[in-house]
């Protein structure tokens, strides 16, 4: 039986490069997503599946918990339980100082970015963990080199909210190694993809392409490596890591 991965904000970028990497390496993926149906669909029906792929896309917030514990049951019920999570749903604001944030902005970056990422992985932890029945898993989180750097000026409440990330990651490896699972975290430095845009800042990545010493920004495929790596038999004794995937920044 084929491993059952779900990749949360799959839609597009990092989610999409990872979802379609993994079909390719035989599992069964489960795309999430809130909004971007079509895109969803797109990754899955498009790619994957014309590539031989089983998957499906599934529609939730995942800073709602009546959907995600509907998410998690609808994967179970169309592919089996989930031995792979991949964390990577996520928001990015405007740039701007701390003393020009709304709480408003601060909640929603917070009950996405952090609260989404631990109840996806409660509900992980629950179907994967040998204490429930389970036959162990690996979970990647989505961090950010921001959380090292700051981003001060710009986004520090991103920032904040992927050292959280960090924190979790590692208290929660630590927590469930003895049940068959595995913790990880990704750090990505600038990577091309859309997420610069709805902060406002499309040309981020060529603005500050020259900051990275191997003097480019990443690609979404790159990071995607990394996470298919960390999901994989290969790292079987590696958690509680946070790689830098950033090109030296």
């Amino acid at each position: 039986m084929k491993k059952v991965l779900l990749v949360t904000g799959a839609s597009r970028g990092i989610g999409a490069a990872t979802a379609l990497l993994a079909a390719h390496r035989g599992w069964d993926v489960a795309v999430n997503y809130s909004t971007h149906a079509q895109a969803a669909q797109d990754v899955v029906v498009q790619a994957i599946a014309a590539a031989g792929g089983r998957a499906i896309s599934v529609q939730a917030d995942v800073a709602n918990e009546g959907q995600v514990l509907a998410m998690f049951e609808t994967v179970r019920e169309k592919l089996g339980p989930v031995s792979g999570l991949v964390n990577n749903a996520g928001v990015l604001d405007v740039a701007a100082r701390l003393d020009e944030m709304s709480v408003a902005r601060w909640r929603r970056m917070f009950e996405i970015n952090v609260i989404g990422s631990l109840l996806c992985a409660r509900e992980a932890v629950r179907q994967m963990s040998t204490r429930h029945g389970g036959s162990g898993g690996s979970i990647v989180n989505l961090s950010s080199a921001a959380a090292r750097m700051g981003a001060p000026g710009q986004y520090l409440d991103y920032a904040a909210s992927k050292g959280a990330i960090d924190t979790f990651t590692i208290g929660l490896a630590k927590e469930v190694a003895a049940e068959g699972i595995r913790v990880n975290a990704i750090r990505p430095g600038l990577i091309d993809t859309e997420i610069h845009a709805s902060g406002g800042s499309p040309n981020r990545v060529r603005e500050l392409e020259h900051l990275v010493p191997i003097q480019r920004g990443g690609t979404a495929l790159e990071v995607a490596q990394a996470v298919l790596w960390l999901l994989s038999d290969e790292a079987s004794y590696t958690t509680m890591s946070l790689l830098d995937v950033s090109g030296g920044r």
